[in-house]
């Protein structure tokens, strides 16, 4: 299914960040800060048909669906993307897999055991390694592989080409214990997260050189220790081949082989078909195909009452019979050949229909999040309160409803940032925001300056919200509002009381008080819902005269520097760039970018489109004779249709408030890169994984961002320009907590500023469907929780064997 978003495929996190997949269950709507003691809520379990080891039978191979050959099988380096993540898994040590409530837990196959042995003077880490841990030419997995690995990832050397050192950077030395198969690791300061180290774990003739470590792990793998091995890669056949491990230890994996398999989103179904794949992520449309499949099984050879020419009325076909057989020979001709078009693809889709009724859809939630991502380097959304009356201005259950609903799955928004359902340190920090209020909204964008008349007036030579100047300023001051009369503060007083209700607001958040009992700053006055139509005025066609503040700094020559972590670099290849499959025409050629309605500003109109109404005849907001429109872009995908669905009904929701929106869509494979990374956008939607490692993966997500040398900022992975030093803060104290409660309670407080600084709302968990042959056991969506590559198989001898070889 459609991947959308995210920044997609990370080693942490446990799906191809095919974006959407797993869920909620019981989280508060909206609001309300949550109690430090309040029971997680739980997840939404796996579907994978768990089977007993015995009940699944030996040999046969299965082909799963990939978006791509992997661009590396170095899981560290910054190209590394969901299928990288794929692979390593089945081949690799991971030595602290999540389980399915989203919790490292000791892999057994590796370790013995591991723990702090010592906390004073430094905090020490002793492993002890399963003693038949052996990579795939017989060497003892050891100390020597875990220093390599260390010295590779520790950022001293810039000759590695590494995409992060997050915790390696903090180790002081690694030795040998009392024997070999002891490791001890000593810090230099303490940090939290270590169990997020050495994993995937690589031997020491990969990490210990430079040139092995950029170039000679980005091909191939020789040496391995999972229960599989690599056996070959076949551009060509766009195919990655694993075999059984013969020298591995732990329970023999069940499959002869494991095929990955390249296939795009849009050719998933064909694939299924045809009997090429036999697990693949889906989209809702294929889902659905699936589910009709095998209800019509028993429909006793009647006609489908679905696919081509189902909705043909009775009267319609009765018409087309006549005009084929009728006396004009034209007309009969083209009619003729009409019938025969529509006989020929009613009959593939039958044919199509039989072969999916072996399919069954594993469904539940992946363990990433969909979030409305807010610009705030610039225009608009630079202010504090319009990010905040954005944000307030949001259904977020309806959002989720809206995607989740159909699906079957339970459809609540998200209140972290920073852990989802299901997980330990899962608490509701959405209290520190406020709930949905549209007049507390429109109070918001009314102590910015943005009024109805706004657009109407001339240009003041004044700065708005947090970019003005408080000098000289009196707090409190009273002034008129030029399109009602009534009283109000300036923007200098107003700004700084919001300010102060912000952070208060974080601040019970923090404590797990009761919910924010105090009201927003009074409005000049509610304003109507805009009447005006979507079709009529929200989208902005040809609006030449739109203010340059409104264009992020980045829509220059240079791009804005991201460092992405390879664990998240990997989710976002997956996520924002696999949104969907690639655009292309029939010719193979990238499709053109959408120029409807909703396009490119200046973009060409159809013909009769009617003018768009002036801003303030339709209701919406502006400010020294500037309209307060946003650009909210958008993936153009075949697999994004949802969030595109999500996007219209945020605009709509916006436009209520009287934020007016100019969508634009764009080919998928740009939508990362040109957009999202360079800060070319208002407002966005994207994807973020789960973690087990909030203080470490989630910091360069929303750290602050920092100038650059050459003028542009440096934002790690904070593709929303917000930040404070606060919350870099709070994660620098969790990343260095070794007392597992105390580094939580820090982030449910990093997560209430987070919200409170409004750069990023989440919306919901994303979904999983998975295609899986009915017959195979023990894979499916997964949730949390890593696969177990050696259990899967087919659930009998029967049915042993690949699809394609089933149908020989």
């Amino acid at each position: 299914m459609s991947h959308v978003g995210v920044p997609r495929g990370t080693v942490r996190k446990r799906r191809t960040l095919a974006l959407l997949t797993t869920g909620v269950l019981t989280i508060p709507v909206l609001a309300g800060c949550s109690s430090g003691d309040e029971e997680a809520p739980r997840g939404v379990a796996q579907d994978i048909a768990p089977t007993a080891r015995q009940a699944v039978a030996d040999g046969s191979t299965v082909n799963w669906a990939i978006d791509a050959l992997p661009a590396t099988f170095n899981a560290f380096q910054a190209d590394a993307d969901s299928a990288t993540t794929r692979v390593t898994e089945a081949l690799l040590p991971t030595l602290f897999p999540m389980d399915k409530a989203g919790q490292p837990r000791l892999n057994p196959d590796y370790l013995e055991s591991a723990k702090v042995i010592e906390r004073e003077p430094k905090q020490v880490v002793l492993y002890k390694l399963n003693q038949q841990a052996v990579w795939s030419d017989g060497r003892e997995i050891g100390a020597p592989d875990f220093v390599a690995q260390w010295r590779a990832l520790r950022g001293k050397d810039s000759a590695f080409w590494t995409a992060r050192n997050s915790g390696y950077e903090r180790i002081e030395k690694i030795e040998r214990g009392a024997d070999d198969l002891q490791v001890r690791v000593t810090f230099s300061k303490p940090y939290g997260d270590w169990r997020s180290l050495f994993s995937p774990l690589y031997p020491k003739e990969i990490t210990g050189s430079p040139e092995t470590f950029n170039d000679g792990a980005r091909t191939t793998l020789k040496n391995t220790a999972g229960p599989f091995v690599l056996r070959g890669v076949s551009k060509a056949d766009g195919t990655v081949t694993l075999a059984r491990n013969p020298r591995w230890w732990g329970d023999k994996a069940k499959l002869d082989t494991l095929v990955f398999r390249a296939v795009a989103p849009k050719d998933r179904t064909k694939a299924l078909t045809d009997g090429t794949v036999d697990v693949a992520d889906v989209d809702p449309s294929t889902a659905d195909r699936i589910t009709l499949a095998r209800r019509d099984r028993g429909g006793n050879g009647q006609p489908l009452t679905h696919g081509p020419g189902a909705d043909v009325s009775p009267a319609a076909a009765l018409y087309s019979y006549a005009v084929a057989h009728g006396s004009d020979e034209k007309a009969a001709e083209a009619e003729q050949a009409a019938r025969a078009k529509n006989r020929k693809a009613v009959l593939a889709y039958a044919a199509e229909q039989k072969a999916l009724r072996d399919f069954a859809v594993r469904k539940s939630l992946e363990p990433a999040y969909t979030q409305l991502a807010l610009n705030g380097e610039s225009g608009p959304l630079a202010d504090d309160r319009v990010r905040r009356a954005v944000a307030r201005a949001l259904d977020r259950e309806e959002l989720a409803r809206t995607v989740l609903g159909p699906l079957g799955l339970p459809a609540k928004p998200l209140g972290s940032h920073l852990a989802l359902a299901g997980q330990p340190g899962y608490a509701d920090g959405s209290g520190a925001l406020g709930e949905q209020n549209e007049k507390e909204a429109r109070a918001l964008l009314a102590d910015a300056g943005w009024t109805r008349g706004g657009a109407l007036q001339q240009p003041k030579d004044t700065k708005a919200g947090s970019e003005a100047e408080k000098k000289g300023e009196k707090e409190g001051e009273e002034g008129a509002d030029a399109d009602t009369g009534e009283e109000k503060k300036t923007t200098g007083g107003a700004e700084k009381e919001n300010a102060e209700k912000a952070d208060k607001d974080a601040d019970k958040a923090d404590k797990d008080a009761e919910k924010d009992e105090g009201k927003a700053d009074k409005a000049s006055r509610d304003e109507e819902d805009s009447a005006a139509s979507r079709d009529e005025g929200l989208y902005i066609v040809g609006e030449d005269d739109k203010p340059a503040a409104y264009a992020p700094a980045a829509t220059g020559t240079s791009a804005v520097p991201a460092l992405a972590p390879a664990r998240h670099a990997a989710f976002q290849s997956a996520a924002l760039l696999h949104q969907a499959a690639a655009v292309l025409g029939e010719d193979g050629a990238v499709a053109a970018q959408d120029k409807q309605p909703g396009g490119a500003a200046g973009a060409y109109a159809p013909a009769g489109t009617p003018a768009p109404a002036p801003a303030a005849a339709k209701g919406q907001l502006g400010k020294d004779g500037k309209a307060l429109t946003l650009r909210f872009v958008l993936p153009s995908g075949p697999g994004s249709q949802s969030l595109r669905t999500v996007g219209d009904k945020i605009a709509a929701m916006l436009e209520k408030i009287g934020i007016g929106t100019e969508i634009t869509k764009v080919p998928d494979e740009s939508y990362f890169k040109d957009h999202i990374a360079s800060g070319v956008y208002d407002l966005a939607l994207y994807s973020w994984p789960a973690s087990a490692y909030p203080a470490t993966d989630g910091r360069p997500i929303y750290a602050k961002p920092e100038p650059a040398t050459d003028g542009s900022l440096l934002v790690e992975q904070n593709y929303t320009r917000v930040g404070t030093d606060h919350i870099d803060q709070l994660f620098d104290r969790a990343a260095g907590e070794l007392d597992e409660k105390a580094a939580r309670d820090l982030m449910k407080q990093a997560d209430a500023r987070i919200w409170a600084a409004a750069g990023s709302i989440p919306l919901y968990q994303r979904p999983q469907l998975v295609a899986v042959d009915k017959k195979l056991a023990n894979v499916g969506a997964f949730g949390f929780a890593a696969p177990r590559y050696q259990d899967i198989g087919f659930k009998n001898r029967q049915a042993a064997g690949s699809s394609a070889d089933r149908k020989k």
